[in-house]
């Protein structure tokens, strides 16, 4: 992948939202914020793991993809900012982020690892990230009701997931990454990613009084387990990581693709890297 842009979003994350700002689901408004709870420590670990692993490169491979690794960092540093903003207001409603403590504990035990671990989880949790972008591209229902300015952060932010779906795994191939370790990676952060965010939209909805009423958890059934519900839709392309040959890139895009061309209005380019 080349040509990476670096975007601004140009929606407005200072004034207040509702707390079932997901068209009014309690469900729906809590698992996108325990989504974003996640965003600035782990895209913040993404930037530091992408930039380690093309120091560790010889430095013709480093050459090679330092264009497209510099347009990975941009964009996932705008990623950060716009979602630690996201989490402001998540603050200010009075939610606690307890998957950003329990992440930073895991990222501490990385250091001192190789590179190519540090890389092997991104690109474990990039792949995840886009599959899920993807399926959410595909089915706008799942944003129905929300906020315009809200719907267009999500859409945005999948967009770019399903762009740079790649980098990381490129990264972890050059950096002779064994097949046995990127397939470990992913079984390990499939099931923290799993256990994490259903554990923070549980705690999301304890916070707003939602927890245990019945329409809660149709909305969820329906969100996550329904025909094309996201954990029934995504299993097919997460297990695609495991199979010879695979690659990023062989993920329809064409949605993101979509997007990005068709919503030039809401974002200005600050930067292009790669050719």
């Amino acid at each position: 992948m080349s040509g990476l842009l670096v975007r601004r979003l140009l929606i407005d994350l200072e004034t207040p939202f509702a707390r079932h700002w997901a068209g009014g689901d309690a469900f729906r408004s809590a698992w996108f914020n325990a989504l974003s709870m996640s965003f600035p420590v782990g895209e913040q670990f993404f930037i530091d793991s992408v930039k380690l692993g093309l120091q560790a490169l010889p430095e013709a491979k480093r050459e090679a993809m330092a264009a497209d690794v510099q347009g990975f960092i941009g964009q996932e540093a705008t990623h950060r900012r716009i979602h630690a903003l996201f989490n402001g207001q998540l603050e200010r409603q009075g939610h606690v982020n307890a998957w950003a403590v329990r992440a930073t504990r895991r990222i501490e035990r990385l250091e001192g690892l190789d590179a190519r671990a540090w890389v092997a989880a991104t690109a474990a949790t990039e792949h995840i990230t886009a599959i899920f972008a993807e399926w959410m591209l595909a089915h706008p229902e799942c944003l129905s009701g929300a906020e315009p300015r809200l719907r267009t952060l999500w859409t945005w932010h999948a967009a770019e997931e399903a762009e740079h779906r790649s980098i990381a795994f490129d990264l972890y191939a050059a950096l002779g990454g064994s097949e046995s370790w990127r397939h470990r990676f992913m079984r390990i952060v499939t099931l923290h990613f799993l256990a994490d965010v259903l554990r923070q939209t549980v705690r999301n909805l304890w916070h707003d009084g939602e927890l245990f009423r019945l329409s809660t958890w149709r909305s969820g059934w329906q969100l996550l387990f329904a025909r094309g519900g996201l954990l029934r839709e995504v299993y097919r392309p997460w297990k695609r990581y495991f199979a010879p040959g695979f690659h990023p890139s062989q993920q329809d895009a064409s949605a993101a693709e979509r997007w990005l061309r068709e919503n030039g209005d809401a974002y200005t380019v600050v930067g292009r890297q790669g050719s």
